[in-house]
């Protein structure tokens, strides 16, 4: 059987991890990899459905993928996480875009954030989440 890069790309990143490079692992970071959107636990599971992969183990692989920085774990509006591999996904300090419409969740790594954000006394952030609400380009009314 010959491997695709994204395979070879998965098993590679999951190695540098020093983790144990798993069948469940490579293959949901393997399909994330080819993927140009982010994608709901639901979804993962019903494109991966010949994979025998269980709700509970797709479960525990995202999690792990997500503690090693190999996936980006997005909450949309709706609070149902979306996850997505892929370059610039490393540093949380993007932006997200969801369409009202067709709910799809798109990362803006090239769009500008404010900098600083001024917290009252003793309050200390750790993590920032920008989401932007509206229509995509799919969706959008055309002119």
């Amino acid at each position: 059987m010959m491997q695709t890069s994204t395979t070879d790309q998965a098993e590679t990143l999951i190695r540098a991890t020093g983790a144990r490079v798993t069948r469940q692992r490579v293959t949901v970071l393997d399909f994330l990899l080819g993927q140009g959107k982010s994608l709901t636990h639901h979804e993962i599971q019903n494109h991966l459905s010949d994979e025998a992969l269980d709700s509970v183990t797709l479960y525990r692989v995202l999690e792990w993928l997500t503690e090693n920085e190999l996936v980006h774990r997005i909450a949309g509006a709706d609070q149902v996480w979306r996850f997505s591999a892929g370059a610039g996904h490393h540093s949380h300090e993007h932006a997200h875009f969801q369409c009202t419409k067709c709910e799809e969740v798109t990362c803006f790594t090239e769009v500008a954030l404010p900098r600083k954000i001024k917290l009252p006394e003793g309050f200390q952030s750790q993590e920032i989440d920008f989401l932007i609400k509206g229509t995509c380009p799919h969706c959008a009314p055309k002119k």
